[in-house]
């Protein structure tokens, strides 16, 4: 993976990265500390993979992989 520039998205940059609801890891970067996905402005995406991060997020709590809140 190469450093990203502050104004570049991270899946544009490293192409060979790929957005999959099963990696909940990856996903954990684009969450807030309350678990909300984070705008698009704070993570740094672009509109294209802030979507998908979005319905990755949405399959992963379906899943049972990802808490819906941080709330018990």
């Amino acid at each position: 993976m190469k450093e990203v520039n502050p104004h570049e998205c991270f899946f544009c940059a490293n192409p060979d990265q790929k957005i999959d609801f099963k990696d909940v890891d990856l996903l954990k970067h684009f969450l807030s500390s309350n678990l909300k996905v984070r705008p698009q402005k704070r993570s740094g995406l672009c509109s294209k993979h802030q979507r998908k991060i979005s319905s990755a997020v949405k399959k992963s709590r379906q899943a049972a992989l990802l808490q819906y809140s941080t709330h018990q």
